[in-house]
Parts: C-alpha cells; sequence; structure tokens
C-alpha cells in the first residue's frame, strides 16, 4: 500500500505538471490579448506595451512558463490581472461554496443513483426496468440549465419552497444539488444495474439463495458491496468536475463557486485565475482517484489481496 500511494503521488505530481504546460501553452494560443483587454478598447498601443511588459507576456513562452513553474513549486499560483489578487486568496474564498456544493450533489446522485440502479437490476426485463432506464437516458441527456429552470420554477416560482438564489443556508444548496444531483444519477443508476445483474448472477449468489437466504440479505450483504466498485471511482472524477465549478449551474442560481470565478476569469482573459482553477480542479480529479483506489481493497478484500 505504502509504495502504492508513492507511485501514485509521483504519478499525480508529473501529471500537474503535463497539465500546467498544456494550459499555459493553449492560453497563449488564444487570439485575445490580456494586456488590450485591462487597458481597454481605448488605450494607446504604448500603454497597452507598457501593460504587457508589466505583467511579462512580452517575454518568449518557454520564459513565462518556467517563472509561471517556479512560482507554482513554491506554492504560488500568481496574481490575478483583472482583480489584482492573488489567486490562491481568490479560490480560498470560493471553496467553502464549492465543497458545499460538491458534497450535496455527490450525495444526492449517489443516492437515486444506486437505489434506482438496484432496483432495476432486481426487476430486470419488467416495466419497472424499463421506466428507470428510460428516466435515466434522460436524466443523463437533458442540458443542465434545461434541468435547473424547470426545478427554479416548480419549487421556487410555483410552489415556493426554496428561493431563486444565493448562497448561505440549506435551502439555498437544496435546488442546484437536486440539478446536479437527476444529471449525475443517470450514470450511477446504468452502472450500478449493469454492476448488480452481472453479480446476482455468480456462482456464490445462488449458493446464498440455495441456502435460503432472504432477498433483502442478498441484495444488500452480498451484491451491492460487490457492485459498488464502479460507482466509487465515478466518485473521484466528479470531485474533480465538480471542484473545477460546475459553470451552468452556479450561473442560473446565482451560485458563488470557483466555475463562476472561472466564467469571470474567461471572459476578462485573467490567465493566472484560469490556470489557478483548471490546476486546482486537476489536484482534485488526482486526489478523488487517488482516494477511491485506497478505498477500493476495504470494499473489496480481493483487490487488496491482488
Amino acid at each position: 500500500m505504502g509504495f502504492m500511494l508513492l507511485r501514485r503521488l509521483g504519478q499525480a505530481f508529473l501529471i500537474l505538471i503535463g497539465v500546467a504546460a498544456i494550459t499555459f501553452v493553449l492560453l497563449y494560443a488564444l487570439p485575445a490579448d490580456p494586456a488590450r483587454m485591462l487597458a481597454g478598447r481605448s488605450a494607446t498601443a504604448q500603454t497597452v506595451a507598457s501593460i504587457r511588459h508589466e505583467l511579462g507576456l512580452d517575454q518568449p513562452l518557454l520564459v513565462q512558463f518556467w517563472t509561471y513553474l517556479s512560482g507554482l513549486l513554491q506554492g504560488d499560483l500568481g496574481r490575478s490581472y483583472a482583480q489584482k489578487t492573488e489567486v490562491w486568496t481568490l479560490i480560498v474564498a470560493r471553496l467553502p461554496a464549492t465543497l458545499t456544493l460538491m458534497a450535496a450533489g455527490i450525495l444526492v446522485e449517489v443516492v437515486l443513483g444506486i437505489t434506482f440502479g438496484t432496483i432495476a437490476a432486481v426487476k430486470r426485463g419488467g416495466t419497472v426496468d424499463r421506466v428507470v432506464m428510460m428516466a435515466s437516458f434522460v436524466g443523463v441527456s437533458a442540458p443542465q440549465f434545461v434541468v435547473a429552470l424547470l426545478l427554479l420554477y416548480v419549487f421556487a416560482v410555483t410552489l415556493g419552497w426554496f428561493p431563486m438564489s444565493g448562497y448561505g443556508s440549506f435551502a439555498h444548496v437544496v435546488l442546484p444539488a437536486m440539478t446536479l444531483g437527476v444529471l449525475g444519477a443517470g450514470w450511477y443508476a446504468r452502472m450500478v444495474r449493469s454492476a448488480m445483474i452481472d453479480v446476482l448472477n455468480q456462482d456464490y449468489v445462488r449458493t446464498a439463495r440455495a441456502k435460503g437466504l432472504s432477498s433483502r440479505r442478498i441484495i444488500f450483504r452480498h451484491a451491492l458491496p460487490n457492485a459498488i466498485l464502479p460507482i466509487v471511482a465515478m466518485i473521484g472524477i466528479d470531485i474533480g468536475q465538480f471542484m473545477g465549478g460546475v459553470v451552468v449551474v452556479e450561473a442560473v442560481y446565482g451560485w458563488p463557486g470557483i466555475g463562476q470565478l472561472a466564467w469571470q476569469a474567461i471572459q476578462q482573459v485573467d490567465i493566472p485565475i484560469i490556470m489557478g482553477v483548471t490546476l486546482t480542479s486537476a489536484l482534485a480529479i488526482v486526489t478523488g482517484n487517488l482516494v477511491a483506489d485506497v478505498i477500493a481493497p476495504f470494499i473489496d478484500p480481493r483487490i487488496r489481496t491482488s
């Protein structure tokens, strides 16, 4: 286990460096000029050149990347061009909102996905199975803004159960979490159904039935723990996606998360913030997958043995 962790940490470091390099090159290739955005449309060429020199944008690409990488290795994500504030400070300020939405969204999609996926597997081939699979397909295919606006209209405008937007209370997080949960639950339900059907056909499950164990005990004690491993891996990926920010959901609900920060930075061509959010998302994905790899052997001891 210790060797595996060291190897994964080394891989994570290389991945982050690779993500930083690729993102930096892509941002450098953009036709938009950060100096021109900061100076304004009426600024003279001399003013733009002065701002470009102040930001170090007139240096060769390799020099710029080496300067950024040197700061990154010291924990410095740079300074925002537009807001004149350290990027790390801006990201940390948005983290509570992002972590809250991430935890709530993952909880909703996991609960819904496992519940309906298990029901579909147990009732496979029947009407319930077909209805669940159709609903999961609709959930996966539906655009985020459509689901968000529909939930807002029904539960905020018509029924008045939840606020339209904002952040700070349990009521504010329900609709954004439900939006993310409905969209993600479709994937979870399909994966759980597929894994459960495979597990329910295994010899040890047939043996358990022959011994007279109840269906509930077979499902929750023997089948579900062995079918849940793909879910653990998907949660690791979702952590990174939610940490990177769900821009559409945050925009619809006025949620002050990292996604909203990234969208504002893209509009202003604020490269340090874009880099910071990208690396934060990449770090979250790597961390989530590492945690999933550590948890998996405790769910399935066969992985630990291999």
